[in-house]
């Protein structure tokens, strides 16, 4: 295959962000309609540069393919539906049926979490994984509250530490994320404002008290409805074909669910702690498609590299 079909492919391959089972085949498939192109044109006299440059013409835009691509394949099944909505419903039973208060209940749910999790990652990593993974952070953000319980000389030691690794950590999973496909990241990342936005209206002072726990119960059920909120946001994300339907859709629900949390918990809520909150969401939007962006400037980079190192080499001959 010629340069400049690769080239066109992986464009193609990068802007319709095919599942790994799906990938192969439909690129399989595009390759082959390309080389049968390219070949009629050859036999019909055209050399192989105005063969290939004709091809790729009457081809088209490689936004336009990718786009029609990604709309026929992006659906997702009920049963996807079920699977990525699954997390965000148990977290709400958890607070709707008052089962939160019980360490059992919350430990099995997040070793569920937990397993889902790999198994899905290391099976592909499909479209329903990625609400799952949201939750993997929880034990991540367990472990920063209870490093405040420690005495005060050793969470001045310990925080330095857990911040930078924290971050990092989160840092990394939302890269491979984006490299999926950057509204996965924002997937992802969706429940982390909203838990934050919780977490700070029933234990200001970041500490759970006996006064946080009477809060939980008063808030319990708007907990719940929050997380329920998210799994009819996640059922309907999977089912949507246009991409830009898709961020609209992620964008709305998750402003509105986080007034829904400022709103019940306007009298806990500073505005300072509300601006943060705002600042949190809009990070889970705007870092992954400035993180993409970031990609596509690097593969674009190595492709001009690549058609310079080749015509320098054509010269040269």
């Amino acid at each position: 295959m010629t340069p400049e079909f690769i080239q066109y492919l992986t464009r193609i391959k990068y802007g319709a962000r095919l599942e790994g089972s799906e990938e192969p085949g439909v690129m399989n498939e595009l390759e082959a309609h390309m080389e049968d192109k390219l070949q009629e044109l050859t036999e019909s006299g055209l050399s192989e540069a105005e063969a290939i440059e004709t091809c790729l013409g009457q081809m088209g835009s490689t936004k336009l393919i990718a786009r029609q691509i990604y709309e026929t394949y992006s659906q997702g099944s009920w049963k996807q539906v079920l699977l990525a909505s699954m997390p965000h419903i148990l977290f709400g039973l958890l607070f709707v049926l008052n089962w939160w208060h019980f360490a059992g209940w919350i430990t099995v749910l997040l070793l569920l979490i937990l397993a889902t999790t790999v198994y899905g990652w290391w099976h592909g990593k499909p479209t329903w994984i990625f609400s799952w993974l949201g939750y993997t952070m929880l034990p991540v953000l367990a472990v920063g509250i209870l490093l405040l319980y420690l005495p005060r000389g050793w969470s001045l030691l310990t925080l330095p530490l857990y911040f930078p690794l924290a971050l990092w950590w989160l840092f990394r999973i939302i890269v491979q994320t984006t490299r999926r496909d950057w509204l996965f990241s924002s997937l992802m990342l969706l429940p982390l404002p909203i838990l934050i936005g919780w977490f700070l209206a029933v234990s200001p002072s970041g500490k759970f008290t006996q006064a946080s726990v009477q809060r939980v119960y008063d808030l319990a059920p708007w907990i719940g409805l929050s997380f329920i909120a998210l799994a009819l946001t996640i059922a309907a994300f999977i089912r949507l074909r246009q991409r830009w339907l898709r961020v609209a859709l992620l964008a709305t629900s998750g402003l509105m669910t986080l007034t829904l949390v400022v709103y019940y918990a306007r009298e806990r809520l500073n505005t300072s702690t509300f601006l943060g909150l705002m600042l949190v969401m809009w990070g889970v939007f705007l870092v992954p498609p400035l993180l993409d962006r970031l990609f596509r400037v690097r593969l674009q980079t190595r492709w001009r590299l690549r058609e310079e190192s080749a015509t320098g080499s054509k010269k040269t001959a």
